[in-house]
């Protein structure tokens, strides 16, 4: 049983739809009354949140390092060029929101020196949860990391003490990509010990859109390999419905989420990939209520926020991991989520 509340702004109304590039759709069932920051907002994660609060009737504004386009752009939201790890331009972009949805970041820590992963993700959202802090905001959401217990990027050999992994599990990040975001749930949790503010962090999954289903996870259907998050993803419009619901809930404090599809990304089951690739070594497997668990658990978002995915790499990729070719020619046309969401922001 879900424990979902609505943020005090909001009234029942009927139900409607959010845009998912022609998949199945989750349903809005609140007015639409939200002024809200999305940072980072020409990512593929950020792209499809503007896309997705947009269509759930919210006052979006979006910011990115980007330059903003300065001619009449039909349907456009708001758009403001913002450095993050800047305090000034901070203050200046989150003053007069209800919510902020911080996706900004760089994405993974093997392309940027260690120092500006650690400092750029680490200082921008500082800067942009002591800016909402400070002028009042009353709801934040954090994009964390399904790597911050500590796989994905470690030195040294990692695996989980569980799977699927929880919230529960025990912290233990090696890399300075984990680690800031850490470092970020915990800035969340003394937001809410100094303040009003509420929030939540939600640790996503390896996030998937139609630009990259077919090359991330295709090979995994061919031939299953090793995966250090145990054959776990999201697709970024169940991912955009889990934000929206964490910036439209009034959950009190600061609470931590695992966001992911509640499938395997392989023909095979959970328990039988772990024991193939990891033998002796092979975590606890713990039970499910999943029919085909990942290795990454969502009980938590589903009974906090009412979170319910929709989709699957099924609705993507054929049984050899190939692009469907409506997926395909949603791609081409350019009328995905992810790319409608950064035209509305004149990416």
């Amino acid at each position: 049983m879900a424990t979902f509340v609505a943020h005090p702004r909001f009234r029942p109304s009927g139900v409607d739809a959010c845009s998912s590039g022609g998949l199945p759709r989750s349903p809005i069932v609140h007015s639409p009354v939200m002024r809200i920051l999305v940072t980072g907002a020409r990512g593929k994660v950020g792209a499809a949140t503007v896309a997705t609060l947009t269509d759930a009737g919210h006052e979006v504004t979006a910011t990115d390092l980007g330059r903003p386009t300065f001619e009449a752009t039909r349907d456009a939201v708001a758009y403001k060029q913002a450095d993050l790890t800047d305090a000034g331009d901070a203050y200046a972009v989150v003053r007069g929101h209800d919510a902020v949805v911080h996706c900004a970041a760089i994405p993974e820590p093997t392309q940027n020196a260690p120092h500006t992963v650690f400092g750029n993700n680490l200082m921008a959202t500082f800067n942009a949860l002591e800016a909402a802090v400070r002028f009042g905001v009353p709801r934040f959401v954090v994009l964390s990391s399904e790597t911050v217990p500590g796989y994905f990027f470690p030195e040294r050999p990692f695996l989980p003490d569980y799977v699927p992994v929880d919230e529960d599990h025990p912290i233990r990040p090696q890399d300075p990509y984990a680690t800031a975001k850490h470092f970020g749930e915990l800035l969340a949790d003394g937001a809410t010990r100094r303040s009003d503010i509420t929030g939540v962090s939600i640790r996503p999954s390896w996030v998937q859109w139609e630009g990259n289903y077919e090359n991330n996870l295709g090979p995994w259907l061919r031939e299953p390999a090793v995966s250090e998050g145990f054959w776990a993803y999201i697709d970024v419009y169940d991912l955009a419905d889990a934000i929206r619901l964490a910036a439209e809930a009034a959950t009190p404090g600061h609470e931590v989420v695992y966001i992911a599809s509640p499938d395997v990304a392989s023909h095979e089951p959970l328990e039988a990939l772990a024991r193939r690739f990891h033998g002796d070594a092979t975590p606890e497997i713990r039970p499910s209520d999943e029919p085909r668990p990942s290795g990454i658990s969502i009980a938590k978002a589903r009974r906090l926020l009412g979170y319910d995915p929709q989709r699957s790499w099924r609705d993507y990729l054929d049984d050899d991991g190939r692009l469907r070719p409506e997926a395909r020619e949603r791609l081409e046309r350019g009328e995905t989520g992810v790319q409608r969401g950064r035209r509305l922001s004149g990416g």
